[in-house]
């Protein structure tokens, strides 16, 4: 495994300048726009599909990166971009990395490259696990899905919300209950593949921020798909729900459910992708500072605008740094003992909301119109503090962690 270093090696440093010269060229001149409109930037996405940005080649290259910063690295400079567009380009990785986490070698070679589709026919995929009554609480999951020994099918039924590409998807990863006793423990993850009978679009959000990108319910009404859509497969499943049902039996350690294993993947490339929004609003902020004149000179001249910028770069570093520690532990078969993953992305996420509020405050009047980007920076990252656990859940898992108490 490869040694934690802060510093980029020459290919990585190529990577993130080819990944900024896109955000910088193409992203940020029409974030704007489709922040707006509040719809799916289908010509950006397939303008990253052209250059090999959106393709299943380029995102395994940057998972096995043996650093593992090339996701966060990544993900940085897309969500310095802008993060909507940002988002929209991302989000069938969180529905790769479901399939990556729990599926059979031939599930993630069938499924994942059906989840981009290619340069001339783009794809989008989806992660489908919160529900209306289930967000944090994924106990409270209702979504079942029972298995049909004659066909050998599952038929899945039940209501997803906060569906990142739901129902525009062409391949959805579901999470769904197949033992109510067991709690979260009896869930299991499913590949719905396209154009399956009995799945649709709900209700599609008109949300606060990261507007560019899609997020509805998805309604499965007696969806049926074969058996070998089950992530991991059946033997694995009975094996796992076994081992569950005698530890209930006797009180022992609690086991990982399908939900909670793709989340603990993705944690520090969220806090990546809140580093790339602070940084961007910080920057907004600095050259504004140096230009803007007040009482005749320029107002970063002042220590109450000086001393937010020292504030807000030193979060941002420290954000970074906790982010490429979980990334470089994870690749490297580290465990949290301390709830790394979890500290980087709760960290991470505050930091871009007080960054970007800041960096509106020190642009003053301007910073509160859509003249300036920094509106549209603050109003995306109140997002990073919300999706893929909370940050009471971080905090939760933090101290669970910590003290070695079940903490509720």
């Amino acid at each position: 495994m490869a040694e934690f270093s802060f510093e980029l090696d020459d290919d990585q440093k190529a990577v993130r300048d080819w990944i900024h010269g896109f955000a910088a060229d193409v992203m940020r001149p029409a974030a704007a726009e489709w922040d707006e409109r509040e719809e799916t930037p289908w010509p950006i996405i397939q303008e990253a599909a052209k250059i090999g940005l959106y393709s299943l080649d380029f995102y395994a290259q940057q998972y096995f990166d043996p650093t593992g910063l090339g996701i966060p690295m990544t993900m940085e400079e897309l969500f310095w971009g802008d993060a909507g567009i940002a988002l929209s380009i991302v989000g069938t990785g969180l529905a790769a990395v479901g399939v990556l986490a729990n599926g059979t070698e031939e599930q993630i070679g069938t499924w994942i490259p059906q989840m981009y589709g290619d340069a001339d026919d783009v794809k989008v995929a989806a992660f489908c696990s919160s529900e209306p009554d289930a967000g944090s609480d994924v106990g409270s999951m209702r979504t079942r899905a029972g298995y049909d020994e004659a066909k050998d099918e599952w038929v899945l039924n039940g209501t997803k919300t906060w569906a990142t590409n739901g129902g525009i998807a062409g391949v959805h990863v579901v999470v769904a209950v197949v033992d109510p006793d067991l709690g979260s423990k009896g869930h299991a993850s499913f590949i719905i593949p396209p154009g399956t009978p009995g799945l649709s679009q709900g209700q599609k959000f008109k949300k606060h921020g990261i507007r560019a990108s899609h997020t509805a319910e998805v309604v499965l009404d007696q969806v049926r798909v074969p058996g070998s859509c089950l992530l991991g497969g059946k033997e694995k499943l009975d094996e796992r729900l076994a081992r569950a049902r005698e530890r209930a039996k006797s009180g022992g350690e609690r086991l990982k459910n399908a939900a909670m294993a793709t989340f603990e993947a993705s944690r520090p490339a969220v806090g990546a992708m809140a580093v790339g929004t602070a940084r961007a609003a910080y920057e907004v902020a600095l050259d504004y500072a140096k230009t803007r004149q007040q009482f005749g000179r320029p107002i970063i001249d002042n220590q109450g605008v000086a001393f937010q910028l020292a504030d807000m770069r030193t979060r941002i570093d420290a954000a970074r740094l906790m982010v490429w520690r979980a990334s470089w532990m994870a690749v490297s078969g580290r465990p949290f003992e301390s709830a790394e993953g979890s500290m980087s992305k709760l960290f991470a996420s505050e930091t871009a909301k007080q960054v970007t509020a800041q960096a509106v405050q020190i642009l003053g009047g301007n910073g509160f119109t859509r003249e300036y980007p920094v509106e549209r920076m603050h109003r995306d990252a109140a997002i990073y503090t919300i999706f893929e656990g909370t940050s009471e859940i971080q905090r939760l898992v933090i101290a669970r962690t910590l003290s070695g108490v079940q903490i509720r």
